[in-house]
């Protein structure tokens, strides 16, 4: 291993520690770590600036936007109202319901996008009912996440799946994803109600004003709430359709937000931009630049490598390790760049032999997807919600998401390890 490998991964687990650590706000660190890959020259600027996902920031800024207008509408409040409402006020179902939202919208939309639409419905609902937002917030994040992985444009990893295999179309996804992700959000849910059903409880009293509210109130502006949402669906096809469209997600948020803005005036645009969670936006920048670190002096491609090789190209024991290994990697290092260099890899060994690829591409798909609920800092969704958490005041912890999160994950991935095994080597 060279010296400047060495020298990233050292950068890269002292920044991760710091992170963990949460003595320095994350933003700072993972900007410092990514800077210092370039000052120590393991990537140039140039480097660092090709391995910057522009399309993840893009998404993140064109929705945040949306949000941010749509928000004045009062559509959140009133949709917070009619879930609470539905629940008769209970949290835990509350906490079900958002949950099973949360998991369907992300299989249609992408999971950045859902969360940033439930949040601010969730801490409505908190709000009236007096309850600490984290556990609905762990829980949607989870939910984020699985649902993601259910369809071809629920999440980034699988969006490039389906881009370097054309046949994995977006049915191949739906019929091949779907049933086990129908499976984990069971027993995931089973879990949450396990883990705080104590702890989620209010009084009679605050569940009976929940009842006796009127949601048409909450609807405060409807000329903008008619040009919200039609723009908002506009976009919600678009992402759904970006594919036939030859257009990337960012470019759809970015459409949307600024027809939006161009639809009801300049006087909402500073209010809008604000909106924006910045501090997320630079964390993404400092950890795709660490990261670019690893990728660029072939740490990612060896350790990738050399677990291949462990399995002597069994397609059985190569696709059982593509999972874990791709869970357990991507609740630590972002999963795009990890997915980017195991792509290359499962078909080369379609070159070398291996006839059936397809129980690999999946057991990619299923451990990069998933394994983002390990840690805090495993996906997209889960910086978005902290930032959001932060800025109201709430911190989700590194650790105490983690606590949570991890075994969920590894209960996903057994469940996930049974379901390719069975269906792609016994049945």
């Amino acid at each position: 291993m060279t010296n400047q490998a060495l020298f990233a991964i050292g950068i890269f687990f002292v920044t991760y520690a710091f992170i963990i650590s949460e003595k320095l706000h994350r933003t700072i660190v993972a900007m410092s770590g990514g800077i210092l890959m370039i000052l120590f020259g393991i990537v140039t600027q140039e480097q660092a600036l090709q391995h910057i996902d522009f399309n993840t920031l893009g998404l993140l800024v064109g929705m945040m936007i949306l949000v941010a207008v749509t928000a004045q509408t009062g559509i959140f409040k009133y949709v917070a109202i009619r879930a609470a409402k539905a629940a008769k006020g209970k949290p835990i179902r509350i906490l079900v319901y958002l949950s099973v939202i949360t998991a369907v919208a992300s299989a249609f939309l992408d999971n950045v996008t859902t969360v940033l639409l439930i949040v601010p419905v969730t801490f409505s609902i908190t709000r009236q009912l007096q309850l600490n937002p984290l556990p609905f917030l762990i829980s949607e994040i989870i939910a984020s996440n699985a649902g993601g992985t259910a369809t071809l444009i629920g999440d980034p990893p699988n969006i490039m799946i389906g881009s370097a295999v054309p046949e994995l179309d977006f049915m191949a996804f739906l019929l091949n994803l779907t049933p086990v992700i129908i499976v984990i959000m069971a027993v995931t849910i089973l879990c949450f109600v396990l883990i705080y059903r104590k702890e989620l409880v209010t009084s009679p009293e605050l569940s009976a004003k929940i009842m006796e509210l009127n949601e048409r109130d909450e609807l405060t502006d409807p000329a903008l709430l008619k040009k919200s949402l039609t723009v908002m669906a506009l976009t919600i096809i678009g992402f759904m359709l970006h594919g036939a469209l030859h257009l990337e997600s960012a470019t759809i948020a970015l459409s949307g937000a600024f027809l939006l803005l161009l639809l009801t005036g300049e006087h909402y645009l500073e209010e809008a931009i604000s909106k924006v969670e910045w501090n997320t936006i630079f964390f993404f920048i400092g950890l795709f630049v660490l990261v670019s670190g690893l990728v660029e002096t072939g740490t990612i491609a060896k350790l990738a490598g050399e677990a291949i090789k462990l399995t002597g190209k069994d397609p059985l024991h190569t696709s059982l390790l593509i999972l874990w290994l791709s869970a357990i990697a991507s609740a630590f290092v972002d999963n795009i760049p990890f997915v980017a260099t195991m792509i290359p890899m499962i078909k080369e060994m379609g070159a070398l032999g291996i006839t059936n690829l397809e129980p690999l591409w999946w057991s990619l798909a299923l451990g990069a997807c998933l394994g983002g609920n390990g840690t805090l800092i495993g996906a997209s969704a889960n910086v978005i919600v902290a930032g959001l958490a932060s800025k109201e005041g709430y911190n989700i912890s590194f650790v105490g998401f983690l606590k949570v999160a991890f075994p969920l994950m590894l209960i996903s991935i057994v469940i996930s390890h049974l379901y390719v095994y069975l269906r792609y080597f016994i049945w």
